[in-house]
């Protein structure tokens, strides 16, 4: 390695590690904050909170917010429960395996809804910022989700480190948000810094048989291969969740398959049934046999983005970075 990647890496790091050390400036309430395309004014930190999915949940946590939260949702009937998420997970009530109710809320006093569209929201379903604004619920929409009621930009980690922030500051712990931030941006420095140029073709595969579950350039999928060093094969996809067919894949001949593992289906019998699809044996992937797991919980936005990216950028680039 040359002196100037040592260089560019020192650089970077030293600019990450002098960022942490500023203190950010306590919330003054009223506060707002954007939403996706609306406005939310906070006059105080929440303390009744509820997450939903595991994903926001473990943003939750990892701030240090579980004495203000109420509960969570939508985790247990979907996907499994690890051993090390159910110790986190460790006293605080599952308000709905899946989908919470109206009156789950309101049963449990909840006074903000942290969750986004497709992640437990629908658009013109019971639960929206709408519905829930004339009681007195405040929601924070993840950004990720908002491809799904406003235009935006591709994907990128400064969506997820922007809600990270926003938290912070609803809740009044912006030093934690920001130390927290700072961490995962070492940890991209350094994997960037060691990345080689070539950037091999990739296709999410998340489930579906007929047609394929996966990510366009409008979800998170799309910043974590970015950063890895890959190229999302449907970067082009103005997109974010969505579903192709296997003609398209066939097209774009991906290098490597990153399969997202969680739910009934696992990562194995998803493998077998990529590799057994008589549609695909022509694919570079199938016929090399390169393939790459990663959970839910890391290829959905949320602090497991970064285990995703070095896991990604071994398998892309066949060695640890």
């Amino acid at each position: 390695m040359t002196c100037s990647f040592f260089l560019r890496l020192s650089l970077v790091l030293s600019a990450l590690f002098s960022a942490t050390q500023a203190r950010a400036e306590a919330t003054h309430y009223p506060l707002t904050v954007h939403s996706c395309d609306r406005e939310v004014t906070f006059d105080k930190a929440p303390q009744h909170a509820l997450s939903h999915d595991i994903n926001m949940t473990q943003m939750m946590l990892a701030l240090g917010l579980k004495s203000s939260m109420a509960g969570y949702s939508g985790i247990s009937g979907w996907k499994t429960v690890t051993p090390h998420m159910a110790k986190i997970l460790d006293g605080m009530p599952e308000l709905a395996s899946k989908y919470p109710s109206i009156e789950t809320l309101l049963n449990a006093n909840v006074d903000f809804f942290f969750a986004g569209w497709d992640y437990g929201m629908s658009i013109g379903g019971d639960l929206t910022p709408q519905t829930l604004a004339p009681l007195g619920i405040k929601v924070y929409e993840l950004t990720e989700s908002c491809a799904f009621v406003m235009k935006r930009p591709a994907a990128t980690l400064d969506m997820m480190y922007g809600d990270l922030r926003n938290l912070g500051r609803i809740f009044n712990v912006q030093d934690r948000a920001e130390q927290l931030i700072a961490q995962m941006q070492q940890r991209v420095a350094r994997i960037s810094a060691t990345l080689p140029a070539d950037k091999p073709r990739v296709f999410l595969y998340d489930s579906g048989e007929d047609r394929a579950m996966t990510s366009g350039r409008l979800a998170m999928p799309q910043a974590l291969i970015t950063a890895a060093g890959g190229r999302n094969i449907l970067d082009d996809i103005d997109a974010s969740w969505t579903r192709v067919n296997w003609e398209s894949v066939v097209e774009r001949n991906p290098q490597v398959i990153a399969i997202v593992d969680y739910g009934e289906v696992t990562a194995e019998q998803k493998e077998q049934f990529l590799l057994s699809n008589p549609a695909l044996q022509s694919v570079d992937a199938i016929r090399n046999k390169r393939f790459v797991v990663i959970p839910y919980a890391a290829a959905t936005p949320g602090i497991d983005n970064i285990d995703a990216i070095e896991t990604l950028a071994a398998a892309f680039h066949g060695k640890p970075l």
